[in-house]
């Protein structure tokens, strides 16, 4: 098996947004904001190569929205989804699984590009596109508070192409990567658990968006079920400090991976370290 780090950029949130009832001046004791309160964020996302299955987990914000849109999000790095697959030894037709933790727009807008015609085709040809059909129903049919976060051109396109494969239940992508339900950040996002040899990676998408999410009432203001992401936490924390889980983060901008362990505090962030470093 191989894994590999698909950067495809960085975006700017608003830094009271990204923790919610958090004050700031705790909050910015362990992520840095600049003179707006605009904190820096990884579009951060994995390739798993499983035998002959390349599967790939998000894609990041793409570039086919307009520059109004994408001037709202500040968006900047030298990474760009098509450069670090190439930089893996794939492109876009090698992909044959594209797993989609949720369809906000940060983590599924490259999986569809519009052409010079003005057509929307999916990036990944050959890939068949994974959602949870929780998920997918709350998103073509989305609450007022999320509207914004699903664009429509990042969606129906994907069921168009005769490409998507909704998932009712938890299941498993390959031999090696099953993906679980998680509802407190928005209905049905999915978090896959990679085993990797003895080890299990966790892509935490949402669930955890940093290290700097690791203590329980750090919440974004995001998530539409703040009290649901509370016990979620709380009861994955537990989970993941028993199995000695690595957290693979995909918002973090200063750290990759992670592991966590106890205190007389409650959990706290253990180990940092790259995923090339995992042993």
């Amino acid at each position: 098996m191989e894994l590999h780090v698909i950067e495809t950029g960085n975006l700017k949130l608003d830094g009271g947004a990204m923790f919610g009832v958090v004050p700031k001046t705790l909050w910015s004791k362990v992520y840095p904001a600049d003179e707006n309160n605009l904190c820096n964020w990884a579009m951060r996302c994995l390739l798993v190569v499983d035998g002959d299955r390349k599967i790939l987990i998000d894609n990041g914000i793409g570039n086919k929205q307009d520059e109004k849109f994408l001037h709202h999000y500040h968006l900047n790095g030298d990474d760009s989804l098509s450069s670090s697959l190439n930089l893996a030894g794939y492109n876009e037709n090698d992909i044959t699984d594209m797993v989609l933790t949720h369809l906000h727009f940060d983590h599924c807008g490259g999986s569809i590009t519009k052409t010079p015609d003005g057509r929307f085709i999916p990036t990944f040809p050959n890939a068949t596109f994974w959602v949870s059909e929780a998920q997918w129903n709350w998103a073509t049919d989305p609450n007022r508070r999320e509207k914004a976060s699903f664009l429509r051109d990042n969606i129906l396109p994907i069921r168009e192409s005769g490409l998507l494969k909704l998932l009712k239940s938890e299941d498993k992508v390959s031999d090696h990567v099953s993906v679980r339900f998680f509802n407190g950040h928005t209905q049905g996002q999915m978090i896959p658990f990679i085993s990797y040899g003895e080890k299990t990676i966790v892509f935490m998408a949402d669930l955890l968006p940093s290290t700097a999410h690791v203590p329980l009432p750090y919440i974004m203001s995001f998530d539409t079920q703040p009290l649901v992401t509370l016990r979620e936490k709380e009861d994955f924390f537990s989970e993941a400090i028993r199995n000695k889980y690595i957290l693979f983060f995909e918002h973090d901008l200063y750290h990759e991976c992670c592991t966590l362990t106890e205190s007389a505090k409650g959990p706290v962030v253990g180990e940092t370290f790259r995923l090339r470093d995992i042993n």
